[in-house]
């Protein structure tokens, strides 16, 4: 095999960022607070997610978004950042949301270092080699994704009995409840993930 030939270069198909006709804003037009968070993602993603592009069309509802992302994903927890994106995978592998299986799944590639496990959760996470208490808290996603109305109390004493603790379960179903959400919002506005996310961390 020739070592010196160039990586693929992975190509989205030509989409618009979103399938509704939105009145999204220039990003000049935006308040200041949110003009420094768009160049921060610039900064440190190198382009601007689209989920944050589309949602720029009300601004109120934009901040709203971004706080309870962040506090979900990156706030204080025993759940580390990788477990809860691995969560998100798991749960958009359920619902097949290509936008969030797209962002996430690169998410996880990046913080485990481990392109293998990253497609591993988007394609069937019982495959994952990872061990008993994360696969204790994918099967809980898991299954209040698919079955919401399932008697949850046998899955809470699982993961108790795997190390968790009853407020670790409320970030547990807290993150899988918000991407039961975003994933039910992105697949019926048709959002289209980035571009960049495709290539990113193989």
């Amino acid at each position: 095999m020739n070592s010196s030939r160039r990586p693929r270069r992975y190509r989205a198909q030509p989409r618009a960022a979103v399938g509704l006709k939105l009145p999204i804003p220039k990003r000049g037009a935006l308040d200041a607070d949110l003009r420094k968070y768009f160049a921060a993602c610039d900064e440190k993603l190198g382009f601007l997610p689209n989920v944050l592009k589309v949602y720029s069309f009300d601004q109120k509802k934009l901040r709203a978004f971004i706080g309870m992302y962040n506090e979900l994903m990156l706030g204080d927890s025993r759940l580390s950042p990788l477990e809860r994106e691995m969560i998100a995978v798991v749960v958009s592998s359920a619902n097949r949301c290509y936008y969030c299986l797209t962002a996430h799944g690169q998410a996880v590639r990046d913080m485990s270092g481990d392109p293998s496990l990253g497609e591993a959760l988007v394609m069937n996470y019982r495959i994952a080699r990872i061990p008993r208490r994360q696969r204790a808290m994918l099967d809980f996603a898991h299954q209040l994704t698919v079955d919401p109305t399932a008697d949850a109390a046998p899955a809470r004493e699982r993961l108790r009995k795997a190390g968790f603790s009853d407020r670790d379960l409320w970030d547990i179903i807290s993150v899988t409840a918000f991407f039961n959400m975003t994933n039910r919002l992105a697949a019926a506005t048709d959002m289209m993930p980035n571009e960049e996310y495709l290539a990113a961390s193989r």
